[in-house]
């Protein structure tokens, strides 16, 4: 089988280490790809954006199967581009993706599937914002309604902090969502989906803030680990029957059936599960440490879901331990990332491309906010934690900066859930 994957951040990377163990798997490209996936898979150029060139991509590369990573191709069309030109494609529709692309939109499927989430309040204006703001009170969450790589959320108990932001959004054109906040840890957890079974993976966690402590701005990611040796019993399975499952179902039922990966980003609150949002593919970090977890050999996986052929596939199997991953970000990431230094030690066991590039020398260069993921396995999440930090060392770009705890309150046990009201 000859698998295309789109994207060039360590999300691909990763899906590109888990396919080129797939024996099925005969040969393996990535567009546009970075300096770390060219060393597994054949590097290609496409602009990610433009469907009809990931479709022509595709086509000319004789694919039987594009693996498509990234949320923008996604809400775009692009696997939609795919599959009219008769390639399997492991991806939601244009439609589909909306679910992503528009939290508006999520929130409307989620109140005809019964899922729980947050209430939220559609803001249209200046006006609008403040009544809504009014209406939840402190701690305040404002959401950018559409897409905004994983940095488009304010939580926040400064009032003047959350109507700047949602001034911000709604000058430059956008939409905002206001909504309650919900207390509790988050946890994300995918599942693999062929618009009617659904396959849930291991639940993980990202850190979503820049510095320790959860401290400083949003940003994409910072870290992530799995499994979560704080997670209730029987969540995963709780999560299929209450949100994954129905939210499936209600797509299919609306005539926009949702194929690919469904990413649920959950809070367990004192009231019960609720969902924070959905993602309409694999996230960044977290797919850097459920993959390797993952025993089932991925092609195979991915090609019964963009094939409808889910229900055959064999259970999943997964390996014992616990994986980290810590990113390595460039100076002066989330607001004004500095790019172009050189990267040493990026060639290492477990160390994870997200944005490099390599120069006419043979150098690997920064190319992006986060940098790098560097990822490691372990018998337990204390084990793989300290491995990933020692791989960290390993690594040389002139004023990185990355977060020194990741995972730490989970090996340390101060996780909780909290009591119910």
């Amino acid at each position: 089988m000859r698998v295309l994957v789109i994207g060039s951040g360590a999300r691909e990377h990763a899906l590109c280490v888990a396919l080129s163990s797939d024996p099925a798997v005969t040969a393996l490209a990535c567009a546009p790809g970075n300096a770390g996936t060219r060393a597994i898979a054949e590097p290609a150029a496409v602009d990610a954006a433009d469907p009809v060139a990931v479709a022509a991509l595709a086509s000319s590369w004789r694919a039987d199967l594009v693996v498509i990573g990234p949320e923008v191709p996604l809400v775009a069309g692009a696997a939609d581009a795919v599959r009219e030109a008769g390639i399997a494609c492991f991806g939601p529709s244009e439609q589909a993706a909306q679910i992503e692309g528009s939290k508006s939109f999520a929130k409307h499927v989620m109140s005809a599937a019964g899922v729980p989430t947050a209430r939220s309040w559609p803001v249209g204006g200046p006006a609008e914002l403040e009544t809504a703001l009014d209406e939840t009170g402190a701690p305040y969450v404002v959401k950018d309604d559409g897409l905004a790589a994983g940095k488009g959320v304010v939580v926040t108990t400064d009032r003047d902090a959350a109507v700047e932001h949602g001034h911000r959004v709604l000058e430059a054109g956008g939409a905002v969502l206001v909504e309650e906040y919900l207390d509790g840890p988050e946890v994300s957890l995918f599942a693999v989906t062929d618009g009617t079974t659904v396959l849930p993976l291991l639940p993980a966690q990202d850190h979503k803030r820049r510095d320790d402590g959860d401290a400083g701005p949003n940003t994409g990611g910072m870290g992530a680990y799995a499994p979560l040796p704080w997670a209730p019993p029987g969540l995963v399975d709780e999560v299929l029957a209450t949100v994954l499952q129905p939210t499936v179902d209600e797509m299919r039922r609306r005539g926009e059936p949702f194929s690919g990966l469904l990413y649920a980003g959950l809070a367990l609150t004192s009231r019960g599960l609720r969902v924070v949002e959905f993602n309409a593919r694999f996230g960044d970090p977290e797919t850097q440490v459920v993959l390797p977890l993952l025993e089932t050999p991925l092609g195979g996986l991915l090609y019964a879901a963009a094939t409808g052929t889910l229900a055959d596939h064999p259970p999943l199997r997964w390996r014992d331990g616990a994986a980290v991953t810590v990113v390595i970000a460039a100076p002066g990431y989330p607001e004004r990332p500095r790019t172009g230094d050189p990267v040493t030690g990026a060639d290492a066991e477990g160390v994870l491309h997200a944005g490099t590039t390599v120069d006419a020398e043979g150098t690997v260069r920064s190319a992006g906010g986060r940098v790098l993921a560097v990822t490691a396995v372990g018998e337990d999440l204390a084990a793989a934690r300290q491995r990933a930090y020692e791989r960290v060392a390993g690594v040389r770009l002139a004023d990185a900066h990355w977060r020194t705890d990741i995972a730490l309150a989970a090996v340390e046990g101060r996780i909780t859930l909290p009591a119910a009201p």
